[in-house]
């Protein structure tokens, strides 16, 4: 059984789709993104991040804008431009999917029982649409700064499984604009579709734009009573049963950007975290909900979807417990659970929820 198509993320009626010139490219994006930062149109904490990218590899393709700062050009009122990207013939390398695997413990299954045909992790989807999203996020009329955006929740429907170098057709586009007590969250929508159409992955990425706090188009004025949703995993936290344990060495940012190519500083290094304001390098969001993913026993050939709420970041390196509940095995799997947390100190890292379709 899959989901119709009216409860799949669709493009508003009212967003131009275009094709970008060019394949997009996460090295290019995010020195985009730093561009951004350089000119002034991000936050003093973001152009700070510069010098980690020059030493990164995204320094040869670093713009001679990032050399000059400009000035401020944060819009008194935050609009996102009504515009979807298209973006054709998309493939996952077969070689880079058995990489990718590794990096976050994932199993390649069949495309189906018994096929010789590999189908693609979830995850891996995910990194395959991200650089789509991204060419969004980075466009010149994008109100929010990229560099240093905190990543909150994640939310997949994957529909029916994609067999390794399948071509496929991703669109991208952004939506949801609302304000947060430490700032602005925006929604990054991606849906990736066969060449009839057929949509068989979606996914919703909520990110923060720490600090940005000026008026929504839109929106209406809030007063210092109103009170934003808080994340579920802010309540007291009441540690499950310990299942597993991550151990994660100081460069797994490093190593998973390298399979992904998000190379967002504040992954790669304890200097370049700390010049947007984290506490030292923290784990890649998507690395550590592929890696719950990949913990789950969901069945190769069952229709699903996934959604994950991040808390306290990963501070690497770490000793993450781990908490895996199954509904069910196999043919009688009805869905999974799984939670991390600092041991510690008892906080916790993210929630991720499985269920089928």
């Amino acid at each position: 059984m899959t989901r119709s198509a009216e409860q799949l993320p669709t493009v508003p009626e009212n967003y131009e789709q275009v094709q970008p010139a060019a394949k997009p490219n996460l090295g290019l994006l995010y020195a985009t993104a730093g561009a951004s930062a350089a000119g002034g149109f991000a936050s003093d904490a973001a152009a700070r991040a510069l010098p980690a990218l020059r030493k990164s590899p995204l320094g040869k393709v670093l713009p001679a804008s990032l050399l000059n700062r400009g000035g401020d050009r944060l819009r008194a009122a935050l609009e996102v431009p009504k515009i979807a990207h298209v973006v054709e013939g998309l493939t996952v390398d077969a070689e880079w999917h058995e990489k990718f695997c590794r990096v976050v413990h994932a199993t390649p299954r069949p495309l189906v029982p018994g096929s010789s045909e590999t189908a693609v992790f979830s995850g891996a989807l995910h990194s395959l649409a991200f650089p789509v999203a991204m060419s969004v996020l980075t466009r010149q009329d994008f109100p929010l700064p990229v560099m240093g955006m905190v990543h909150l929740t994640n939310s997949v429907q994957h529909v029916m499984n994609v067999a390794v170098g399948e071509e496929l057709t991703a669109t991208a586009w952004t939506e949801n604009l609302r304000t947060h007590r430490a700032g602005t969250v925006v929604d990054a929508v991606v849906s990736l579709t066969r060449n009839d159409g057929t949509v068989v992955w979606a996914g919703r990425s909520g990110y923060l734009a720490k600090g940005q706090t000026a008026a929504i188009a839109g929106e209406g004025a809030r007063t210092s009573e109103e009170e934003w949703t808080d994340s579920s995993l802010t309540v007291p936290f009441n540690a499950p049963q310990q299942t597993a344990q991550w151990s994660l060495k100081a460069d797994t940012g490093r190593e998973y950007a390298g399979v992904s190519g998000d190379y967002n500083p504040i992954h790669l290094s304890g200097p370049s975290a700390k010049a947007l304001g984290m506490k030292g390098a923290i784990a890649h969001g998507m690395y550590t909900a592929s890696r719950a993913l990949a913990a789950t026993g969901v069945p190769s050939e069952v229709p699903f979807s996934w959604s994950v709420e991040f808390a306290a970041p990963v501070l690497l390196p770490a000793t993450v417990a781990v908490s895996v509940h199954d509904d069910g095995r196999r043919e009688h799997w009805n869905g999974s659970r799984v939670i991390a947390w600092n041991l510690k100190r008892n906080k916790p890292h993210l929630e991720l929820v499985v269920k089928p379709l």
